[in-house]
């Protein structure tokens, strides 16, 4: 509409010049009146918005699954995600994090501390509109390697791709380059821990593991991805203290770190169980902890039952590379009864949730807290 107002303003400038008779012309005729083209609306800057949530954890025996049962002993997790499904499927590349593997259809299932769960719940997140989905935790191997590469596969049919954990060597090396929209996004994940669980021998690289603060390995995959023609870069660091609004001062160094690449754009967390500040660090953008998206902890409280979804607009700059255009923050909660559902937070939720966001003055440096 902006647009359209504007060229028409310059052509009525254009043609209602003058306010005398037209000069006539060689036959003594009026000349006509001279015309000029329209105008061609401005092209719309070259952009696309990102939305990121937090971790995915099936608990059994609660809600969660008990809500998401069917008579045929199989799981329909499509309801969990539906008050949400614009916030996620409205985004040009929808990012999520599946923390723990999923079994074999049918089970057995396990909960926590050592899960294998419900397949189904990757058709809900494909149901949602996510596009990748980062899967390096420190419950990666909690159903050994074949766990790891059963979510791979699970994942990859349900048209979500994967970075973070890997079938394969050679896949280990090829980095997670996406298309959105004609724009090449690169997505780097490691985790901090695996719960004491060795790498499998012979198959060191089937989860990229870092020693927070040491960061080395996520921008190696960065500079791979930028390599693969990648023109931004989103790296996912699961790490470091559970619990705490506040970011360790090892998860503080990480994030610096790979910001202060050429190569990283943008850095999300996860692990913390609840909602961490987020900061802009010499122009980039990193959500230190973006809480639960889903789970169901033992001990309900609010602290991880709040949650957010990040989102990001990057627009192509004038030297050409892409940067952050607008900051947001949608305040989300978990909600349980029958079963559980993701929901946009109620007023005092949302202001909860504001508090810890802007603990390190984000909104000053732009980021906007909305409603949707």
């Amino acid at each position: 509409m902006r647009r359209w107002w504007a060229a028409g303003a310059a052509v009525l400038l254009l043609t209602g010049c003058g306010s005398g008779p037209e000069s006539p012309g060689p036959a003594g005729e009026p000349a006509p009146a001279a015309t000029a083209p329209a105008a061609e609306p401005p092209a719309e800057p070259e952009s696309f918005t990102l939305v990121a949530t937090g971790d995915v954890l099936v608990h059994q025996g609660r809600a969660l699954t008990s809500g998401a049962s069917r008579p045929d002993g199989s799981y329909d997790f499509s309801g969990v995600f539906a008050p949400v499904s614009g916030i996620i499927g409205g985004a040009d590349l929808a990012i999520c994090h599946l923390e723990t593997p999923v079994a074999p259809e049918g089970g057995p299932y396990r909960g926590y501390p050592g899960f294998s769960v419900q397949p189904e719940i990757v058709d809900a997140l494909a149901g949602a509109g996510y596009d990748v989905c980062s899967t390096a935790s420190n419950h990666s191997l909690d159903a050994g390697f074949d766990g790891l590469t059963r979510t791979v596969d699970a994942l990859e049919d349900a048209g979500i791709a994967v970075t973070g954990t890997y079938r394969s060597e050679a896949e280990s090396a090829q980095p997670t380059v996406v298309d959105v929209d004609g724009v090449r996004v690169g997505h780097v994940a490691a985790t901090f821990s695996l719960n004491g669980v060795p790498l499998p021998a012979g198959r060191e690289w089937s989860v990229d593991l870092v020693a927070v603060p040491d960061v080395t390995g996520m921008l190696a995959g960065a500079a791979r991805a930028r390599a693969a023609g990648a023109e931004v870069v989103v790296a996912s660091l699961h790490c470091c203290q559970e619990y705490d609004h506040d970011p360790t001062a090892a998860q503080e160094a990480a994030a610096r770190a790979l910001l202060a690449s050429p190569d990283v754009d943008l850095v999300l967390g996860h692990h913390a169980h609840v909602v961490q500040p987020f900061e802009r660090i010499d122009g980039e953008w990193v959500a230190y902890g973006l809480g639960n998206h889903v789970a169901e902890h033992a001990t309900r409280g609010y602290a991880t039952e709040d949650s957010v979804a990040a989102r990001f607009t990057f627009t192509r700059g004038a030297g050409g590379r892409f940067t952050v255009s607008a900051a947001e923050a949608v305040p989300l909660r978990i909600e349980f009864g029958a079963g559980v559902q993701v929901v946009p937070a109620d007023p005092v939720s949302s202001a909860r949730i504001f508090d810890v966001l802007d603990r390190r003055g984000a909104v000053a440096a732009g980021l906007e807290v909305v409603r949707d």
